[in-house]
């Protein structure tokens, strides 16, 4: 079956109560695709446009924590048959559902899938968007680090979300039985707070290996309306207290998406065996440029090449054996392009450019061994040896820095202004790259949908 007349569906990946998920063939572009077709009843003209105008808005969702949805529309083939269509990347992996089907996953997991998931949250939450359905089966999981030690998570699956605005919520029992909210069960009105209810109940069965909610689904539904999940004390108190707010019967009782990501942020660090990233080096701003970071989707991107030759030109101009295009997340320094360097990312505490975001300008450390800014730093006190330091800022157009162009050596040595000049000018370049990248997937979503 050919769909709109791009997509060629081939076997059924999935199914649902009102959808079916299948693998298909993108046959303008030539890739793999995975194509969500959502039956609905015969609509009139202006629930099609309301539809139309929803679909519009999810298109335009990009984070690093959803499953990338690439286009999106409403099929009227078959007159009285619309057929609502959501077209996301192809993802090869298991989702929580298969991997919980195993037992629990240790805390340190959870806490990194957590973080990710409210993250993904927050995100479409500032954008009036409720998922509605945050369950194991719609969570992807991926494993970045070759040793294991970082699992990452994407929400998948949009079917049911919904667009609010400030004045309006939905209402209609929708979702999945275990997973519902007591709002939601009740088919009252649902806000954010109903996503983060469903994720409370997610972590804590990855923490624990039961559902919160089992049994037939009135049973499940139902059973939420008469008490709170059962929280082991034996979990530790800080997810006590942390699962205990998110599933507050109250929704105004529960944190927010950012709150859940900043607290499980902490719990990822402490795992590590880390204190906290030390508040000296994290911007007053902290979640407004997170966010910022994440709008260009530049984290965990596979190496493209895109700044190769911009890092490998500032190490020869500068005559400098390290060039780094770095992006600062919550809790690490990701490079994107490494000159002279074979890793890929650190901790973000011994990072100087986690201290070079901080400012307006360049920041140099000329000797860092004499430097009172480095001389403690673990990258220059261990055998590394890192002895100079200059980094620019790369500053977003709404004046958020995301990470930095920076030039290392293990020699001290004097920068001259010049050379700053030049650095500046590199990273104006990257910069406007990534804002044009930026500009294209938007100029791409604010395309007509085929209705």
């Amino acid at each position: 079956m050919l769909l709109d007349g791009r997509y060629r569906l081939k076997e059924l990946a999935g199914t649902g109560a009102n959808a079916k998920v299948y693998r298909a063939e993108d046959e303008v572009l030539g890739r793999e695709v995975a194509v969500k077709v959502i039956q609905r009843p015969s609509m009139n003209e202006e629930e099609f446009h309301h539809d139309d105008a929803e679909i519009k808005l999810l298109a335009r969702l990009n984070h690093v924590n959803l499953v990338t949805l690439l286009d999106a529309g409403i099929d009227r083939f078959e007159a009285g048959h619309p057929q609502i269509y959501l077209v996301m990347e192809m993802i090869e992996g298991a989702d929580l559902k298969a991997r919980l089907a195993e037992g629990s996953l240790p805390p340190r997991h959870v806490a990194q899938i957590g973080h990710d998931l409210a993250e993904g949250l927050a995100y479409i939450h500032n954008n009036s968007v409720v998922h509605r359905d945050v369950k194991p089966g719609n969570i992807m999981l991926f494993n970045y680090d070759d040793d294991g030690s970082r699992l990452r998570a994407k929400l998948t699956d949009f079917g049911i979300a919904v667009v609010i605005s400030e004045d309006a919520h939905v209402s209609g029992i929708y979702g999945t039985a275990g997973y519902l909210s007591p709002e939601q069960a009740k088919g009252e009105p649902v806000g954010p707070a109903s996503d983060i209810y469903s994720l409370g109940l997610v972590l804590l069965e990855c923490l624990t290996g039961k559902t919160a909610f089992p049994g037939p689904p009135l049973e499940a539904a139902v059973a939420r309306l008469l008490r709170d999940p059962v929280i082991p004390a034996d979990l530790g108190p800080e997810w006590v207290s942390l699962l205990t707010a998110m599933t507050a019967a109250d929704p105004e009782a529960r944190p927010t998406g950012r709150d859940v990501a900043l607290a499980l942020a902490d719990m990822v660090m402490s795992f590590r065996g880390r204190r906290r990233v030390d508040a000296s080096v994290i911007p007053v701003d902290e979640p407004l440029r997170m966010e910022a970071v994440n709008r260009y989707d530049i984290l965990d991107t596979p190496p493209d090449g895109a700044f190769d030759r911009i890092t490998a030109l500032a190490a020869r101009l500068l005559s400098t054996p390290i060039a780094i295009v770095s992006v600062v997340d919550h809790d690490r320094i990701w490079f994107k392009s490494h000159h002279g360097l074979d890793i890929e990312q650190i901790d973000r505490e011994p990072g100087l450019c986690a201290s070079a975001i901080l400012q307006n300008g360049p920041w140099i450390i000329n000797n860092a061994p004499a430097d009172p800014r480095a001389l403690t730093n673990s990258l220059v006190a261990s055998d590394f040896g890192l002895k100079f330091y200059a980094g620019v800022p790369l500053k977003t157009r709404d004046g958020y820095n995301l990470g930095t162009l920076c030039v290392l050596d293990f020699e001290p040595r004097e920068i001259t202004a010049a050379d700053t000049l030049t650095l500046e000018d590199l990273a104006a370049v990257v910069m406007n790259d990534l804002e044009l990248r930026l500009e294209s997937r938007r100029h791409l979503s604010e395309q007509p949908i085929a209705v």
